[in-house]
């Protein structure tokens, strides 16, 4: 079985740790997504991608669930020492050799799966790992500017998730330099030759929702004839894991498993799912999402362990091939 996903950080990466649980056997190739990359300290780091590398890699931070496990910090101190900003965002020890790695490859042409490719060889990935694409796309988002009151100014989602915490609002998530990016070499051929698409439950704004921002993917999720299968990020009116709901209320949407279903849309009526998973908890959804032209069904959605998160793989897997085309 050929399987593609399109992921986020922690929660794609974790759901991939089931995924290949529940299907050892299946080829599975993941698009990850780039939007979060931002350069530090002349460095270029990707941390969705490096979250899936060092998650399948078994490098990652079992604590934190990003970054290095056995993870050192004496870079972060001695750059705090010069008065080196951004002190908000630290990059452990090891992890700025992957950092250092990626830029001096970048400067000298490659393109980013190119890259990444050589990145993963290191960690003997299971699965094929892709950025979204080769081109530099950032998210920004566009908040208050507390130094000039009545005015907004647009910060880097790092700054607004790393520093503030998403706890200032968010009036407009702007994905820069997204119009102009093509999708990354394989990517299309791995959305249009699969037997399932599977959209985790990763950010549905600045996770997935860039991903399919780059002109050409959202149209080969349309097309492929793999049913495409998503899982909800969002349990009751909470996000599984992170701060989706903020970014959501950015573009009016509603903070429930329902309303993300919605915004993503059935591919019969222009959008990209086929089938939705929701959590036994908001069942009572389930009528309004079959509405919308979507196939739905309520299954345990907490990721507490590599069982259940399993268990949650091969829901999303049956329930791709009840609506198989």
């Amino acid at each position: 079985m050929r399987l593609t996903v399109l992921a986020g950080g922690i929660g794609g990466s974790t759901f991939l740790r089931g995924l290949l649980k529940a299907r050892p056997d299946a080829e599975i190739t993941v698009v990850g997504n780039t939007a979060d990359d931002i350069t530090l300290f002349g460095l270029r780091v990707c941390p969705d991608l490096d979250t899936v590398m060092y998650t399948l890699g078994d490098g990652i931070s079992k604590e934190r669930g990003w970054g290095r496990e056995d993870e050192t910090w004496v870079i972060k101190e001695e750059l705090a020492a010069y008065g080196v900003e951004p002190t908000w965002f630290g990059l452990g020890d090891r992890d700025v050799a992957t950092h250092l790695v990626r830029t001096q490859m970048l400067d000298a042409g490659y393109g980013l799966a190119a890259v990444t490719e050589a990145l993963c060889s290191r960690w003997k990935l299971p699965v094929r790992l892709l950025p979204m694409s080769d081109d530099r796309v950032e998210t920004h988002v566009v908040v208050d500017d507390p130094d000039n009151p009545g005015t907004k100014k647009a910060i880097h989602f790092q700054e607004y998730w790393v520093r503030l915490h998403a706890e200032v609002t968010a009036h407009q998530i702007v994905a820069v330099g997204s119009e102009k990016a093509k999708p990354a070499p394989g990517v299309l051929d791995a959305i249009a030759e699969c037997d399932a698409l599977l959209l985790p439950p990763s950010n549905p704004v600045v996770s997935i929702g860039t991903i399919l921002g780059v002109p050409g993917i959202r149209d080969a999720v349309r097309e492929t004839s793999a049913p495409v299968i998503g899982i909800s990020p969002i349990i009751g009116t909470s996000p599984v894991r992170g701060m989706a709901d903020k970014v959501l209320a950015a573009i009016g949407v509603e903070s429930t498993a329902g309303a993300v279903a919605r915004h993503y849309g059935s591919r019969a009526a222009d959008g990209v799912l086929d089938g939705w998973l929701i959590d036994t908890s908001d069942a009572a959804q389930l009528e309004s999402i079959a509405t919308a032209g979507i196939h739905a069904q309520a299954v345990p959605l907490w990721m507490t362990d590599e069982d259940t998160t399993a268990a949650l793989a091969s829901a999303a897997l049956t329930l791709a091939e009840a609506v198989r085309r």
